[in-house]
């Protein structure tokens, strides 16, 4: 059974194919973690609380109800009642205390997995799928959470979420609702974030655990450039195939607060949820508040099954988009090629040169609206410039149409520039605190979208455009962090909700959308990949990686990003060298291998290229078609890393039925009087025979001895190899 209930014991357990998660009740009605780990057989684990060891639980020993707080693995520990370690809950009542005590109160099973009201999440139907909740109740507040929990049948994956009703008759102040909470024994962990900046985002780190708090955050408004919903507790021996990881997913596209905290007493307790710096939610009486969700995967084989395990999960229970299975098309963008320098004849021919080569949409990116023509005007204008597109829009789109090209366009919906009509009407839609200066970034404010007038007005400007012609793609972009917060329509007591609420506007919009136009592709975007997250993917099937194209700086970029996410999400493009971004030179072929573990397309003026290189992007378009369904919902593993070696870089994707996989190798820095090497691969039928270069060998030669590299001249230098059933042209099931 997915939830076993051990009503003798108070025992949950939560049982996935390789895994199970327990929760007890101690006896005065405490929730504690018991375990998380490799599935177990039986449900007679209570001596795993160790409940008759020092200081014993308060009931025994009312001396030490103190002590024993703070070294209880508590299952969603609270403020002000004694556990001294991170808490995941705080409220504050209309008296200014500080303080709850959550006890256990009941629990419920349910079939299926329950949407979150106005939240990304992940879903599966009631054979996939089941969810436990357990109600704890404060009976001095008369507050109720629920602490949700859904396993899925056939993945190692559990999610988290957590409701909070207010069931009394005063209002309530929410200072912190985090979403999930694990406490553990250390065991020698070490913790991996993914960290970075603009154009670096998602770099891998990895540090042992010290005793205190540390933690990945941002109060960005975003998720940012610089850390990631996402953390990995791991034991030191953890490789890609072998250790324990403990990972934690937050579906979450603003502020949030992933953290590890050692203790005293050498127990580990990772937490996450909403950051709770600038966040108060006031709670009314009758009324609920819910917690985004959070994902946690176990892995006793490595980084390699944790990773595998988040892009079965994502790939199948959060992406929506009837664009998840279908190839996508492969397009190019006009921004590094034009940037505010376009015209509707400019555009035109870029589409038929690319429409020659196998590229099949063309996406038009800022600079069309209002009367931009730099980045210091018209945002919230969202009306054609027909001075630069003679003709308009319509017209535009129906000449790209007849190179037989598909259409895309760039908005950013979230925006207004003080140089905007829209601004200059209603100056008080932009968030600021009155008296003070609104910070400008990009010479841009940001949009109250905590309002649903501007909501439902920025909304019906984009609804226009996209009825005004046949429009197949929109790039979503957002590109600065949110500031000086402030809403001239939220009392005081509520100013504390904005972070939240304008993100419940942004998902509001994004959902909207693709309702509205289900066949529409739409690609997330903040200034390259600073909302790339599990939140944004619930909306957009893909996302833009990073606006750092160089093949070389790619390679950090997207493995930290593949490290969770499948490769089908990741936007990447092949761009012009020296690369926009490093001025780095590197081969047109690299560039082209580098792209296709993504979504694949173009990110240059065609027109410029030479026929030496148009007859490349003939071959990537070509191999682009071949590869995509093995790319895009094949097994993804880690053959070597750039980010470890510095020298060389190499993953490859395997087919579900594994009759079919594809090897991509890159030379980084080259050496002198070097020699050739093996690659061992992975994922492969140990007995099946495979054919590679014309020569046929067992998966067992080629994971066990491997697969010859030559030394050959040259830094940058890559190739792609592919692995097939020697009968024919590869026919699997992705």
């Amino acid at each position: 059974m997915p939830v076993n209930v051990n009503e003798k014991e108070k025992v949950f357990l939560l049982n996935t194919p390789k895994t199970t998660y327990a929760i007890g009740v101690v006896d005065d009605g405490f929730l504690a973690h018991i375990y998380y780990g490799k599935r177990l057989n039986t449900s007679d684990i209570r001596y795993l609380l160790k409940e008759e060891d020092p200081p014993y639980i308060p009931e025994k020993n009312k001396r030490e109800e103190n002590a024993f707080l703070d070294q209880l693995p508590m299952e969603y520990p609270e403020t002000g009642m004694g556990d001294y370690r991170e808490s995941a809950f705080c409220v504050r009542n209309m008296e200014g205390f500080r303080a709850s005590e959550l006890k256990y109160d009941r629990y419920e099973i349910l079939k299926g997995k329950p949407g979150l009201e106005g939240l990304p999440a992940t879903w599966g139907s009631d054979e996939e799928c089941t969810t436990l909740n357990i109600f704890c109740v404060d009976t001095l507040l008369d507050l109720e959470v629920c602490l949700r929990y859904t396993v899925f049948e056939q993945l190692d994956a559990v999610t988290r979420s957590v409701i909070v009703k207010n069931n009394g008759h005063q209002s309530v102040y929410l200072e912190k609702v985090f979403s999930a909470c694990l406490d553990m024994e250390d065991r020698d962990f070490e913790m991996i974030g993914l960290f970075g900046s603009w154009a670096r985002e998602r770099h891998l780190q990895r540090r042992p655990l010290g005793y205190g708090r540390q933690n990945i955050s941002s109060f960005k408004g975003e998720s940012s450039h610089q850390e990631h919903p996402f953390a990995a507790l791991v034991t030191s021996d953890t490789t890609q195939e072998a250790g324990e990881v403990y990972a934690m997913n937050f579906v979450y596209s603003g502020n949030f607060m992933a953290q590890a905290e050692k203790s005293q007493f050498d127990s580990v307790r990772l937490t996450m949820g909403i950051h709770p710096e600038g966040f108060t939610w006031k709670l009314d009486p009758g009324k609920y508040f819910t917690a985004p969700e959070v994902v946690m995967v176990y892995s006793s084989e490595g980084l390699g099954k944790m990773t595998r395990t988040f892009h079965d999960l994502y790939r199948d229970h959060l992406i929506r988009s009837p664009y998840l299975h279908r190839e996508r098309p492969i397009l190019i963008n006009n921004w590094e090629a034009t940037y505010f320098d376009f015209d509707e004849k400019k555009l035109i021919d870029i589409a038929r040169e690319a429409s020659q080569l196998g590229i099949e949409m063309l996406v038009m990116d800022d600079g069309w609206f209002g009367h931009r023509s730099s980045d210091d005007s018209s945002l919230g204008d969202w009306q054609v410039n027909e001075e630069k597109l003679k003709g308009g829009l319509h017209h535009l789109v129906e000449e790209v149409k007849k190179t037989g090209m598909k259409f895309g366009i760039w908005f950013e919906p979230e925006m207004i520039s003080p140089d905007s009509d829209l601004f200059k009407k209603h100056p008080d839609w932009a968030i600021q605190i009155p008296g003070r200066h609104i910070t400008q970034s990009r010479a841009q404010y940001v949009l109250d979208l905590s309002r649903q007038e501007v909501v439902d007005a920025v909304y019906k400007m984009m609804e226009n455009v996209l009825k005004s012609a046949d429009i197949s793609y929109v790039k979503w972009d957002m590109n600065r962090q949110l500031t000086t917060m402030g809403s001239v329509c939220l009392p005081p007591d509520r100013q504390g909700e904005l972070f939240h609420r304008y993100m419940l506007g942004v998902y509001q919009m994004q959902e909207r959308l693709v309702r509205e136009f289900p066949d529409l592709l739409l690609e997330n975007c903040s200034g390259g990949g600073a909302r790339f997250d599990p939140g944004m993917l619930y909306y957009s099937p893909q996302i833009w990686c990073s606006d750092d194209t160089d093949a070389i700086e790619r390679l950090k970029i997207q493995e930290g990003t593949a490290l969770v996410y499948p490769l089908s999400c990741m936007g990447a493009h092949v761009s012009v060298c020296p690369n926009h971004t490093v001025g780095r030179n590197t081969p047109f072929e690299t560039r082209g291998n580098v792209a296709m573990a993504g979504t694949f397309g173009y990110e240059l003026d065609i027109t410029k290229l030479s026929e030496e290189e148009k007859e490349m992007v003939r071959h990537q378009t070509a191999s682009y078609h071949r590869y995509h369904k093995l790319i895009a919902e094949g097994d993804y593993y880690r053959l070597c890393s750039f980010s470890e070696t510095g020298e060389e870089d190499c993953w490859m994707t395997v087919s579900k039925d594994k009759c079919w996989a594809l090897v991509s190798y890159v030379c980084v820095l080259a050496k002198p009087n070097a020699k050739s090497r093996f690659l061992r691969l992975k994922g492969l039928e140990p007995d099946r025979k495979y054919e590679v270069r014309g020569k046929i060998y067992t998966g067992n030669i080629l994971m066990n001895a491997g697969i010859k590299i030559e030394s050959r001249q040259g830094d940058f230098r890559s190739e792609q190899i592919e692995i097939n059933e020697p009968d024919g042209e590869p026919v699997c099931d992705g």
